[in-house]
């Protein structure tokens, strides 16, 4: 039996484009479940690289991720080491593991990344005024 004070997670159910939009230039996010929905246990967001685009540079932080690749070839720094990873390749990165993702591809790729725990959406208002102040530039 479970306590009935304790708040219950609601169904989410979204259509194909929906969610909230972060535009970072050559790299959108598209979060579809964020911690305020998930009571702070995790975000799943899509993540979209226009061809021949970098990605934020090699970061950690406190939260897991995994990458599943939806579209397109994508370059993960993981391990100390660059995975070239198509579609249906899956990523886990446990939380405080340095990463970074790009697409040196001539097509768009895009991978579902899911955040164990949530709250990693918080960030992304910074995140997206940092690029517009410090614009991706094509890859070579």
């Amino acid at each position: 039996m479970s306590d009935k004070s304790e708040s219950i997670m609601s169904p989410i159910v979204l259509a194909a484009g929906k969610g909230r939009q972060y535009d970072m230039g050559r790299m959108n996010a598209v979060f579809k479940a964020d911690g305020a929905e998930t009571q702070a246990k995790f975000s799943v967001s899509e993540w979209w690289l226009e061809p021949k685009t970098p990605g934020p540079g090699v970061h950690h932080h406190p939260e897991d991720h995994v990458f599943y690749v939806l579209e397109g070839l994508v370059n993960v720094f993981v391990g100390n080491n660059w995975h070239e990873c198509e579609k249906g390749a899956c990523v886990v990165i446990p939380g405080g593991t340095p990463h970074d993702f790009e697409n040196r591809t001539e097509a768009k790729a895009g991978f579902l990344s899911f955040n164990v725990a949530g709250g990693f959406e918080a960030e992304m208002p910074g995140i997206v005024q940092w690029f517009v102040e410090n614009p991706l530039q094509k890859l070579a």
